[in-house]
């Protein structure tokens, strides 16, 4: 049986990392973070912040609306909190779409 390796998944990432993955500087991500409620991250002796799974989940969430739908903080702020279940299920099927989008422009390259 050949040598697979696992896939570890990450429970806590930096706000560097954090950052990286949205491609804004750390004090946007600290601003978003001092904005929003629903982003809490955990934070050690020094004070350095170290973000979950779900954390990020909001990050994309936030980044949805502010960045690609191009609502204002305020507005994304009370999109979120009259109806966050649907934004989130909103979400989740443009990012569906957006993935079936990608495999069919990769197999009309193949053909």
């Amino acid at each position: 049986m050949p040598y697979r390796e696992t896939k570890i998944e990450k429970l806590y990432y930096s706000i560097g990392e954090v950052a990286e993955m949205f491609s804004v500087n750390t004090s946007h991500i600290r601003y978003w973070e001092k904005e929003f409620d629903i982003i809490k991250p955990k934070k050690n002796k020094k004070g350095n912040r170290f973000f979950t799974k779900a954390d990020i989940d909001n990050f994309h969430l936030i980044y949805h609306l502010v960045k690609e739908r191009g609502m204002t903080l305020n507005g994304a702020k009370l999109k979120l909190k009259e109806n966050k279940e649907d934004t989130q299920n909103n979400f989740d099927v443009v990012s569906r779409l957006k993935d079936i989008k990608n495999l069919l422009l990769e197999m009309k390259e193949m053909i």
